[in-house]
């Protein structure tokens, strides 16, 4: 079994009595065990409630009291400290909600501009590892270390524990790792441990681990799929584990080859460097299915907006605008448009988006739907489209410097309230 310290990096032996409970050199409780623990190469790094950590880093006053980061009592939580989360409060709740489970906490406006630069520190000590580094969002990424223990002069898991350390020592934030021999696994491994958390999962102990666990476990599987494997007899993904791959694949095509497979613990699945420069995007996945149009065009405005703030946070403009819908039986539809310039508005997302929603909706009943811009170019904030539409490029510019003093709430567009 090898083992070391997490925070001097000592290794650390077994005695005659068994496994020390601490490290013998500095006598931290932080060691780390894992029969895998030298050759495990493929991470997943997780920043712990980043937003609300750099608020608290920012202001020392917070550091022991529930903390919400949100726009005003009929926003919705972006994160929440880990202190609010004892209290029910998560992300995407409605503030009025988070406020009655939790009345005591200090709300925050989200201040993207500095999170965004937080997070390209983050990502600078990240490349610094190795340039196998395949970002999913601002706070997250995952990392292939394989071949730089040479370089580094120890093993991966090694490096990720100094990684962890760095980071909370020069940049004031905490960080959770998951370390495995593929994506699918190190993503589940980097949730065990939560907060500055380093859990491992290897290859030939991960059926045995996802067994007992629901289908839901899983990612991609929601809510409405869960409840369809649930009536085809597929509860847990032990379940899966039992059944046939070709059975699989003829009740649900390629994503039951792919259940299969992860019921498994199997991903072949590689880091993709170049992720970060491909498109930004967001999706949601329903509790029901939706066929009519109306709820699906204010949803894709609500996803809508997410992205142009992604895009503008990270001043990033994209020429090709995607919408995804996935139907009631798995299957997957992708429309792609070309745009005569670059934009981050959400106004004109959204339009070339709903415009290709027209096109899907009828009899059909979705459980997801998604919108992404690629073909990705830097922007400054003066979008290249604005010269297109000037008008209404000022018009939005306007309500993103309103919401950014008084909250997302203070504008809310037409389509975004509910109709009587």
């Amino acid at each position: 079994m090898t083992a070391f310290c997490r925070d001097c990096l000592k290794d650390a032996a077994d005695t005659a009595k068994g496994p020390a409970k601490r490290c013998a050199a500095c006598g931290s409780p932080r060691v780390l065990r894992h029969a895998d623990l030298s050759t495990l190469t493929i991470a997943h790094i997780d920043c712990d409630a980043f937003y609300a950590t750099i608020e608290k880093r920012d202001d020392p006053t917070l550091a022991d009291k529930p903390l919400i980061i949100g726009g005003g009592k009929r926003g919705v939580v972006s994160t929440c400290c880990y202190i609010a989360r004892t209290y029910g409060v998560r992300s995407a709740m409605p503030m009025f909600k988070a406020l009655e489970l939790c009345p005591k906490a200090t709300v925050v406006k989200p201040n993207m501009r500095k999170y965004v630069e937080v997070g390209r520190q983050v990502r600078a000590a990240m490349l610094a590892l190795t340039p196998q580094v395949e970002p999913l969002s601002i706070d997250e990424a995952f990392l292939d270390l394989t071949g730089t223990e040479r370089l580094h002069g120890m093993s991966a898991a090694k490096v990720l524990a100094k990684f962890a350390k760095d980071v909370e020592r020069n940049i004031g934030i905490t960080v959770s790792i998951g370390l495995s021999a593929n994506k699918f696994l190190a993503k589940i491994a980097s949730d065990l441990d939560k907060p500055r958390g380093f859990a491992v999962i290897g290859q030939t102990e991960a059926p045995d681990f996802l067994a007992p666990r629901p289908v839901g476990f899983i990612y991609g599987v929601g809510a409405v799929s869960a409840a369809k494997l649930a009536h085809d007899g597929f509860r847990l993904i032990g379940d899966l584990q039992r059944a046939d791959e070709h059975d699989l694949m003829r009740r649900y095509g390629e994503e039951g080859q792919r259940l299969w497979r992860l019921a498994r613990g199997i991903d072949t699945r590689k880091v993709d460097p170049e992720r970060d420069t491909k498109s930004v995007s967001s999706e949601t996945t329903f509790n029901t299915d939706i066929s009519d149009f109306r709820p699906l065009e204010q949803t894709l405005w609500e996803l809508t907006e997410k992205v142009s703030a992604r895009l503008k946070a990270a001043q990033l403009a994209g020429s090709t605008v995607t919408l995804k819908l996935k139907s009631a039986d798995f299957k997957t539809r992708t429309r792609a448009r070309s745009l005569a310039a670059p934009t981050q508005l959400a106004g004109r997302i959204f339009a070339e988006g709903r415009d290709m929603l027209r096109n899907e909706v009828g009899a059909t009943r979705f459980r997801l739907i998604g919108i992404g811009v690629s073909h990705l170019v830097e922007s400054d904030g003066e979008d290249l489209s604005d010269l297109l539409d000037r008008r209404g490029a000022l018009a939005e510019h306007a309500i993103d410097k309103l919401r950014e003093k008084f909250g997302k709430a203070a504008v809310v567009k037409g389509l975004a309230i509910e109709e009587e």
